[in-house]
């Protein structure tokens, strides 16, 4: 495994971390010794480093030539892997529609499928433009909600509580449209396969 694979391999980590600390009840025992910012760092702080982990793996690989098709296939089931953990846990409490999350669901695992029947053909799918701005809407989605599940946590700034509501919402139904554009455009590039040349960093 490459410095960038095990890189990638700190989200795959970190992502059950997060739904661990994130679902603990507030009301749970674990609340009443630990004061709830603690909580609200630690999610922070796992939200930052998947994040950076997922550009720095990308810069590495590029550095020191260490693109493969494995890294190729294992970034994308990593960043599938953070980012189903970070929305199911805002699911659950309900601050993300579950019916948008289903559309998440549908369109990574079908991402993640093409990708094995490009692998068939000899191609390791690269990343597409359109995949490369899903990723990012994903990101501020995440952390507009989590901006939102913080204040609630903390019971801080109420009145900012419905904006970041709203906002989350809309940021996420705006990352799933193009998550679904974005699923299209692979299938297209699937259709073509062996006439697009795979790029070096994964969606």
């Amino acid at each position: 495994m490459t410095l960038a694979s095990k890189i990638t391999l700190v989200r795959v980590f970190l992502a059950p971390v997060f739904f661990a600390i994130y679902i603990i009840p507030r009301n749970c025992f674990v609340w009443s010794v630990v004061h709830p910012a603690w909580g609200v760092a630690f999610l922070w702080l796992i939200f930052i480093v998947s994040e950076i982990t997922d550009w720095l793996d990308g810069m590495v690989a590029r550095k020191f030539n260490q693109t493969s098709d494995f890294g190729k296939l294992f970034d994308p089931f990593a960043d599938t892997l953070v980012q189903v953990a970070f929305f199911l846990c805002f699911v659950i409490d309900g601050i993300l529609p579950a019916a948008l999350f289903f559309v998440v669901i549908y369109r990574e695992f079908g991402i993640l499928f093409v990708r094995n029947l490009m692998l068939k053909k000899g191609i390791a799918m690269g990343a597409r433009i359109g995949g490369k701005i899903k990723t990012v809407v994903y990101i501020t989605t995440c952390a507009t909600a989590l901006a939102y599940s913080s204040l609630i946590r903390l019971d801080v700034l109420a009145f900012l509580h419905p904006f970041f509501r709203v906002a989350s919402i809309v940021v996420f139904a705006v990352s799933v449209a193009l998550s679904v554009v974005s699923f299209l455009d692979y299938i297209s590039v699937y259709r073509r396969a062996g006439k697009v040349e795979p790029t070096s960093k994964p969606d």
